[in-house]
This record gives C-alpha cells, structure tokens and sequence, in this order.
C-alpha cells in the first residue's frame, strides 16, 4: 500500500492547481502596479520602490511624450493579435465541431451504437461500459482539452501584449527592472497554463468517474479525447501563428534593412507592427497550445497504460494519478523556482540576464529530482505491476522514480545542446556569422552543416532515455519520462514567453523614439530571450518525442497489435510513407510563409515607392495593410497542414488497418524528430549570427560589422531563411508527430474492428 492515502491525493492535486492559479494572479498584479500612463507633474517616483530615476529625465526628454507613444503602440499590437486570433479561433471552431461529430461516428459505430455493456478488451471476465457512451465521452473530452487550448493561448498573448510596453517602461530604470517586468509577465503565462491544464483534467476525470464507476478502463480510454483535443487546437494555432509572424518578418527585413538601411523596428517600415503583432500570436498563443498539448497527451498515455496495469485493475486511485502528483510538484518546484529569479536574486546587470535565466532550468530541474522521489515514496507501493503488450511486468517505486528523473535530466541535456548550437555566445554560431565575410550562400552553408550536426546529441539523449525506462517500466515508463521533461512547464514555459514580451518591448522603444541606451537594454534582455526560446523548442522537440512514443504504444496494445513485424510489407510501406510526412508538411509550410512574405514585400516595396515623405518620416505607413495581409494569408494556408496531419491517420487506419497505421506512426516519429531539431537549430543560428554581428561587442564581431555592411547583409539573408524554419516549419513538426499518435489512440477501437478495407476486399 502507498503511503498517501486516496483522500489525501483528492485534495493535493487541486490544491496544487489552485496555488499555481493564485501565483500567476499575484505576478499580474505586481506587473499590473507599472503606470502606462505619465505621472502627474510634481509627483514623486519613488514611491513602492517602482519609480527610480529615469534616463529621460537625465537627458531631458519630454516623458509624457514618451509613455503616451508607448501606450499607442501597445493599443496597435494588441488589438492586432486579438483580431488575428478571432478569426482564427472562428475558423478553427468549425473545424473541431466537424470533428467532434467525426469521432462520435467513428467511435459509436465500434459496437453499433448499441447501449448494452460488453467485455472488456484487457479484461474479458468483466463488463465494460458501452461504446456509444465512450464515443459520447471521448468527444466531450475532446472538446475540453480543445476549449483548455484555446484559453491557454489566448491568455498567454493577453498577458504578453499587457507587459511589452510596462516593460519598455521599465527600461529607462535599468535593466533589472525590465527584466523583472518580462519575467513576472511570462511567468503568468506558465503558471496559468500548467495549472489549467492540470484542474481541468482532474474535474474531468472525476466527473466521467460518476458515470463510469468501476470501469476504469474504459473511463481512461476516453479520456484521451482531452490530449487529443488539446494538440489539434495547438497544431493551428503553431501553423496559423507561425505563418503570420514570419510573413511579417521577412517582409519587413528584406525591404527594411536590406533594401532602405533602416533599422529594425522603425516606425517607417510598413510591416513593423504586423512583425510585433506576429511575436505574440506565434510564439507566445501559438507556443502556449503546443506546450499544453504535449502536457495533456503525456498525461493521458500515461493514464491509459496504467488503467491496464495493477493500478486500474485494483482500483488505486492514488497510484492512478501518479501522473498527475508529479505535474502538482512541478507547479509548486517551479514557483519557489521563480522567487529565485523575481525576489531572492537581483540583477544589475545586462550580463548577469542569460545566466539568471539559465539557473532557472538548473534549480527547478534540481528540486523537481527530489520531489519526484518524495512522491514516488509517498504515492506508490513498493511493488506494482505495469501491462507490457499483453503481460504483467513488476515494477519498484524507485525504478519509476528512475524513469521520470530520466526524462527531466534528458530534458535539461536537450536544452543546454540546444543553447551550444544556438547562442552567439559559442564558436558554432560564431562560425556561421564568419561565413558572411564571403557572402550570403556560404552563410547558408554552414548554417545548414550546424542545423544537422545539432541533432546528433539529442537524440542520443532521447534514445538513452526510451531505452532506460522502456526497460525499467515498459510504455508506462516512457509516458512517465515524457512528463518528467514536462514537469518543469511553469518555468519552460515563463522563459519561453520572457523572449517575445522583450523583443516586443525593444520594438516599441524604436518605435516610440526611446533613447539608444534604453534600445541596447531591451536588445540585451530580447538576445536573452532568443537563446532561452530556442532551448524552450529542444525541450519541446525532445517531449514530443517520447509522448508519441509513449503514446504509440498504448495504441499498438488498444488496437490488439501483438507485433509490428518490420519484415512486413504492410508494415514497410507505412515507415516509408510515414518518414515522408514531415517534409510534405514542412514543403506546405515554408512555401505559405514564402507566398505569403511575397505579397508583403511587394507591399512594404510600393508604400515607400508611393507614399510622400515616408523615408524622411515626414509620411504615415498604413500598418493596417500589412496586418490585413499576414491575417488573411495565415488564415488561408493553415488549413492544407492540419488536414494533412489530421486525415492521414483517418485515411491510413480505415484503408489499410492497424498494422499500417503503426508503421505510418513509427516513420513520422523518427524522421520528424529530426527534420524538427536540425530546422529550429539552423534557424536559431542563423538568428543570433545575425544579432553577433549587429551588436559588435568582441573584435571579431566588429570586424565583420557594422549594420548596412554585405557582411551583415549577407547575414540578414540567412536570419530571413531561417526564420520559416524556426518559427514555422520546426515547432510545427513537434505536434505533427503527437498529433497523428494521440488520434490513433482515441480511433484504435474502430480500426480495430472496421479497419483495413482495402486489404480485406483485394
């Protein structure tokens, strides 16, 4: 028997998410305490420690001026997102109405639609709850995880927007301040969704139990809609997102710096607050529903292969939600993590910003270690059985204690991999920037050479862990390990959304006229943040990978596959098709963020050609136009994507059957995880050569510059190839390869029973 008793686990894990809620308030509340409008003339600053001497005053710069630009900026960019996500939001809902109609037809039909209960799959000798009623509840879970989705991200850039300007504010005190503003803004965004994400899937659970009572297997099984539902919403808003900023972005680099010589983020470029607004739809609504997914489906693998194992068997509720006290640690871990950050070191410095954020992987990472193993003793028994395709394997608390552990270390491995390869901090990025001295095309050749030797490390990290817990746990032990490298999501996730709120917050200081000090500021906290949300990415590159993994195998045993026979031509013809289907997806995604930068480009080229007075900032941009044009285009092209990824395995498992299906699922996995790592990679390189360049701070780095030189303009050209890559195409790949796994495991009663229609008539 566990040490913590079912009544106990009923009132911690709520309480845990309820805590995490009440903390993400209170840093809103602090952030909210930065004024955007102008002090009162006579009015002391000083006052609550948040007004300290401001740059302005010392150079005698109007400061109502000031606050009130930034202010109207702020009004643009926000706007901008929530028109953007409306209409998104709009088209997606039909979208997942169609579904949700999709799974209750597919899943009804298994049985018939009959209402009479029958045996169950694992457990012949006991009587299961009817399909028509899983098919009922596994579209109302389906329907939760998506809603929880879509709240998640729009909050995440609610928050964002709120912050960007409170932060460029905060700048003119010092950088400290700014950095605290960001954080404590991205923070918000983590707690928020991690607890979410947890509260709701507690209440479903617990609701779904009072009409499944004893069935656990079938009350897990369609609960696994709420995963499901969850990426399909984050797939959209990844692919809408990610077209959008990027359309934007390039547009505004190639006609902006390459063409004119202006700086980044000047008020005169057409594109500069479509580039903004994009910042927050992509990276922060577009991350937050990626994150939120990979956090719903590996929960729900883990709950469906312990549903079959002793602890669904004799009813341990406390065993049961083992999953879930792990993610209810990691939300407390990680808030004492924050504090670290907010209240208990104070930085001074611009270069004392990237470790800052660094220690924040080390110590959540360090304290979640002992916390799983405070729950793995308190919430386990010392023996258990987990189902291994088919039989009974026994298992120690300690071994899944291994295994979580596994998970969280190979995730910290990932990210400072990750940063290696994409801080311009290291030589493989000052390699990349050196290659610009001979132009463009070299530039391109050694990012591409850093994109794909990036992969090697990962992936042996990923393939230590699958094998450690697969052989300690089987399935469960790698659902348990994709967790263990989501447990931390509060902190991933503040770090991750710091990045975009500062370099909203440079855009705006551009825009609004600050001083050049108070740009070198936010340009210190945004280079930060770059490296910190390319290690958000490995992080979330290396969870998809072993979610799907997981989550592959609960469908292989739910589908009653003894054995993927590799020799199989069934099996052989689904690998091959399956490893072709990142680069179909990442083909369909690179060329709408082309198509879609094309019309921007020409765009931003016919206002500066047409509109009097634009260059000598004497004329007025029509940002609206360009906003229009990346809304429309992202609108337009995410749709061939997702229906890619969502039909594939309707059509594959209906058509061809399970055995198929399997080898389209392994295929993807493990050409995505590559195509994935080595785009995000590439991309991020080129990104901080560029930004090396620009900011001249060693010899070396000066010998190439300064800004408007070829070298630097050969460098731009590489930042804008990569741009689709990283923002696009690479994150996008991380919820194709979950995606079509957690579909598979909501539809494998049906293809169990009706797939396979072609083989069966030929």
């Amino acid at each position: 028997m566990a040490i913590l008793s079912d009544m106990a686990t009923e009132v911690l894990i709520p309480i845990a998410a309820i805590v995490g809620i009440a903390f993400s308030i209170a840093q809103w509340v602090l952030v909210a305490r930065v004024k955007l409008a102008p002090a009162p003339p006579g009015e002391s600053r000083s006052k609550d420690g948040y007004g300290d001497s401001l740059i302005e005053e010392e150079e005698g710069l109007n400061d109502h001026n000031v606050v009130a630009k930034c202010a109207e900026i702020q009004n643009a960019i926000a706007e901008g997102a929530t028109s953007f996500l409306f209409t998104e939001y709009q088209y997606v809902g039909v979208f997942m109405s169609i579904f949700a109609v999709v799974i209750f037809l597919f899943l009804g039909s298994v049985e018939g639609f009959s209402t009479k209960t029958h045996p169950c799959t694992y457990s012949k000798d006991k009587e299961c709850k009817p399909a028509l009623f899983n098919a009922l509840f596994s579209t109302v879970s389906f329907l939760l995880g998506a809603i929880t989705s879509v709240v998640s991200g729009f909050l995440g850039m609610k928050i964002a927007t709120y912050a960007n300007a409170r932060t460029t504010l905060e700048a003119r005190k010092g950088v400290g301040k700014a950095f605290i503003t960001a954080f404590r803004s991205g923070a918000v965004m983590g707690f928020l969704l991690a607890s979410n994400g947890l509260l709701v899937l507690y209440i479903a659970i617990n609701l779904f139990k009072m009409y499944y009572g004893d069935d656990w297997e079938g009350l897990f099984e369609s609960i696994t809609g709420y995963g499901l539902g969850g990426s399909s919403m984050a797939l959209f808003g990844r692919v809408g997102g990610g077209i959008y900023t990027k359309a934007a972005d390039v547009g505004a680099d190639l006609v902006g710096k390459v063409e004119r010589n202006i700086p980044e983020d000047d008020p005169r470029n057409p594109a500069v607050i479509a580039d903004n607004v994009g910042d927050n739809v992509g990276d922060i609504a577009g991350m937050g529903s990626d994150l939120f997914g990979s956090y719903a489906e590996s929960s729900c693998a883990a709950l469906v292969v312990a549903s079959i194992s002793s602890f669904g068997i004799n009813h341990d509720f406390t065993g049961m939600c083992y999953p879930l006290l792990v993610s209810s640690m990691g939300i407390i871990v990680c808030l004492i993590t924050t504090l670290f950050a907010t209240d208990i070191f104070e930085i001074k410095a611009v270069k004392e910003i990237e470790p800052a954020l660094k220690k924040q992987l080390i110590i959540s990472t360090a304290l979640m270690t002992v916390g799983i193993a405070l729950i793995s003793w308190l919430a386990l028994p010392y023996k258990f059985t987990i189902f291994n395709f088919g039989e009974q394997k026994e298992v120690t608390n300690w071994g899944l204690f291994l295994c979580v552990s596994i998970g969280l270390w190979a995730g910290l491995i990932i990210g400072y991999v990750t940063e290696y390869y994409t801080s311009n901090a290291y030589s493989p990025v000052q390699d990349v920037a050196d290659a610009c001295r001979t132009g463009a095309a070299t530039n391109v050749i050694f990012g591409l050479a850093l994109g794909y030797k990036s992969v090697i490390i990962p992936i042996f990290a990923i393939s230590v862990g699958i094998y450690v817990s697969f052989t300690i746990a089987a399935m469960y032990g790698i659902a348990v390990a994709a967790l263990g490298m989501l447990s931390t999501i509060a902190t991933g996730l503040s770090i991750d959304a710091y990045g975009p709120i500062s370099d909203n917050a440079g855009g705006i200081a551009e825009m609004a006229g600050m001083s050049h000090r108070i740009r070198e500021r936010t340009d210190a906290l945004d280079a930060a943040g770059n490296t910190t949300a390319a290690i958000g990415k490995g992080f979330a590159i290396g969870s998809a990978a072993l979610v799907s993994l997981a989550l592959f195998g609960a469908f292989v045993s739910r589908a009653g596959v003894k054995v993927v026979d590799v020799l199989s031509p069934k099996v052989i013809i689904g690998l091959v098709v399956g490893a072709m289907l990142p680069y179909w997806f990442s083909a369909m995604t690179m060329k709408s963020v082309g198509s879609a930068a094309l019309k921007m480009v020409e765009e931003v080229r016919r206002q500066f050609n047409t509109i009097p007075g634009l260059m000598e900032g004497t004329g007025k941009p029509d940002y609206a136009n360009c906003v229009k044009i990346s809304t429309d285009a992202s609108i337009k092209q995410m749709i061939p994507p997702g229906a890619l990824v969502m039909l594939t395995p309707l059509i594959v498992g209906t058509l061809f059957g399970v055995q198929t299906l399997s080898g389209v699922l392994a295929g993807a996995l493990v050409s995505g995880v590559q195509v994935a790592i080595s785009a995000s990679n590439t991309g991020g390189a080129w990104d901080n050569a560029k930004k090396y360049i620009e900011a001249g701070a060693s010899e070396h780095a000066r010998s190439l510059g300064p800004k408007g030189s070829d070298c630097h303009k050969a460098a731009v050209i590489g930042d804008t190839i990569g741009d689709p890559l990283k923002d696009t195409s690479g994150p996008s790949l991380n919820i194709l390869i979950k995606l079509m796994a957690v579909e598979s495991l909501v539809f494998a009663p049906f293809f169990a029973t009706h797939g396979g229609l072609l083989f069966k008539l030929f």
